[in-house]
């Protein structure tokens, strides 16, 4: 899901990391010390899921950041992409 695309031409400029969700499209901020921060924090507000505006959505997406600088954290993201796949292709084949 999160993907490295470069500026128009590939030899200007640094890669801009960006969250890809389909359709949509997030840009991550260019620091690497940053991503990290902004994952870890939605990691620690999904963890007070029962608080208002925080929720369990901040869980997920905070995997999705960290994943962009995280080997541990891509392997996870790429284990729960491949379970909620076949779990979604044997639902459509049952039903």
């Amino acid at each position: 899901m999160t993907e490295h695309v470069n500026s128009s031409h590939a030899a200007s400029g640094p890669k801009q990391h960006r969250l890809n969700l389909g359709k949509l499209s997030i840009p991550l901020p260019r620091s690497r010390s940053a991503r990290i921060a902004t994952g870890v924090a939605l990691i620690l507000g999904g963890s007070l899921w029962f608080l208002p505006v925080l929720g369990l959505w901040m869980l997920p997406a905070g995997v999705l950041v960290l994943s962009a600088d995280s080997a541990q954290m891509r392997r996870i993201r790429r284990k729960t992409e491949i379970w909620w796949g076949r779990r979604k292709s044997e639902k459509e084949g049952a039903g």
